[in-house]
């Protein structure tokens, strides 16, 4: 059988799944380049901007867990697939709200929090492709991949999103986006299999380097992988502390440019490119690094005291940032804080990978789910500590959410056995390279 990815196979899937993170973004970003054009057609102030942005974090942060355990026991071929015609619908109901509808705030939280609940299968049921698909020691960098989708899909936004709604009005912003996530969903079910073994294109040799990288799972009747849940608690509250400072790019970023620091629409949009632009730089590279100093050092290097290191800086780039008087250097300052942060993503969820097993999904479900509610909150509290206090006490009040979320990994034991568990996939280095 012709096999346009002998040997690769495994990152085809991940070249698909930063596709499929990238169109993600683009579905909920969209709406904070088009915010303002929704709060003139239906009368809403910021507050009430910031609970439309809170109901899609809201629904993504309560489904994270039930999402990723779909993906444990369906496989993430048939949820993610089902997930694309989720976001399409949803996406396309946020545009269909007439001009002077009554309620249409209620319409709009409601219509947001079920696009919400779609998305959150994403992440998990990636992280439960990793973890059947991918090398323990290639974890870093498969991650890296995935999460630079997040800048290349919220990056890409600000000018599709922008050129589009001056040409053809806010609406076709979001249709156009829902043809794109259905044409994604549907190339990913035709090119994924839930595990090596049942795809045709991987060769006996992938197989074999796929197999000898994987944590191993306890053998026998009954036998079940105890999970170091205190572990995973200190990884979730770090990865909350990350959504927080994450999600003001996300949501207020570009709002903030051009009613706070007075640029225009173009130069909004261009600038507001910036920091996803070093998201995505940063994302991969983070999880090359990680995985190299994995190799040469431990885990606890490799992981634990890189990720402590990057969202330190991340810290220290974003406390600059209010410094700066200009609106293009605060911008490239913020860009600097953006991409420290995404050096760690794949740290997260390669930690979640090894933790979870074929439980993954479920893992990482509860992670992110720590993520989104913190995003959730940075939607309604950063416009709130700017009201009352400015905006720069709202980026310092991220910056010293990075320094929370730094240290958290120093309590982080990536070699912690549970009680009375046997060792934690963490723990076994692959002997495959």
């Amino acid at each position: 059988m012709f096999n346009p990815f002998r040997g690769r196979v495994r990152w085809a899937l991940i070249g698909w799944m930063f596709a499929i993170s990238a169109i993600a973004y683009l579905d909920r970003v969209n709406i904070s380049i088009a915010g303002h054009s929704i709060q003139q057609e239906f009368h809403l102030d910021n507050i009430q901007l910031g609970w439309v942005f809170s109901a899609f974090v809201a629904g993504y942060a309560l489904f994270q867990t039930p999402g990723g355990r779909l993906a444990d026991r369906y496989g993430p071929r048939k949820i993610l697939a089902l997930g694309t015609i989720w976001w399409a619908v949803f996406t396309s109901l946020t545009a269909l709200a007439p001009p002077g509808v009554a309620h249409a705030l209620l319409i709009l939280l409601a219509v947001r929090f079920a696009l919400g609940l779609g998305e959150a299968v994403v992440y998990p049921a990636s992280n439960r492709l990793v973890a059947a698909w991918i090398p323990s020691q290639e974890r870093g960098v498969a991650n890296g991949i995935i999460f630079a989708g997040v800048g290349a899909g919220a990056g890409v936004t600000p000018p599709l999103i922008t050129y589009i709604l001056v040409n053809y009005g806010w609406r076709w912003s979001f249709w156009i986006s829902a043809l794109i996530g259905l044409a994604a969903g549907a190339v990913w079910f035709l090119l994924a299999r839930d595990r090596p073994g049942e795809h045709p294109w991987v060769s006996p040799r992938e197989a074999g380097h796929i197999n000898a990288g994987l944590p191993r799972e306890p053998i026998g009747p009954g036998a079940s992988k105890a999970i170091p849940w205190r572990t995973v608690a200190l990884v979730t509250l770090s990865y909350s502390c990350f959504g927080y400072v994450a999600y003001i790019f996300f949501t207020w970023f570009f709002i903030y440019l051009n009613t706070v620091r007075k640029l225009d629409l173009k130069s909004s949009s261009f600038y507001g490119m910036l920091p996803f632009i070093a998201m995505a730089t940063f994302s991969p590279l983070g999880g090359w690094i990680s995985d190299r100093l994995t190799k040469r050092y431990g885990k606890r290097v490799g992981r634990c005291y890189f990720a402590c290191v990057s969202i330190a800086l991340a810290a220290v780039f974003i406390a600059l940032s209010t410094l700066a008087a200009d609106a293009r250097l605060a911008t490239v300052v913020l860009a600097g804080g953006a991409g420290a942060l995404y050096l760690s993503t794949s740290v997260f969820w390669s930690m979640t990978a090894d933790l979870g097993g074929s439980s993954a999904g479920t893992v990482s479900g509860v992670m992110n789910t720590g993520n989104q509610a913190a995003g959730a909150a940075t939607a309604v509290v950063t416009p709130w500590i700017a009201a009352h206090f400015g905006w720069s006490a709202s980026f310092l009040t991220a910056a010293a959410l990075c320094v929370v979320g730094s240290l958290a990994w120093l309590m982080v034991d990536p070699e912690r056995r549970s009680a009375g568990g046997s060792p934690g996939p963490a723990c076994i280095e692959s002997a495959a390279e």
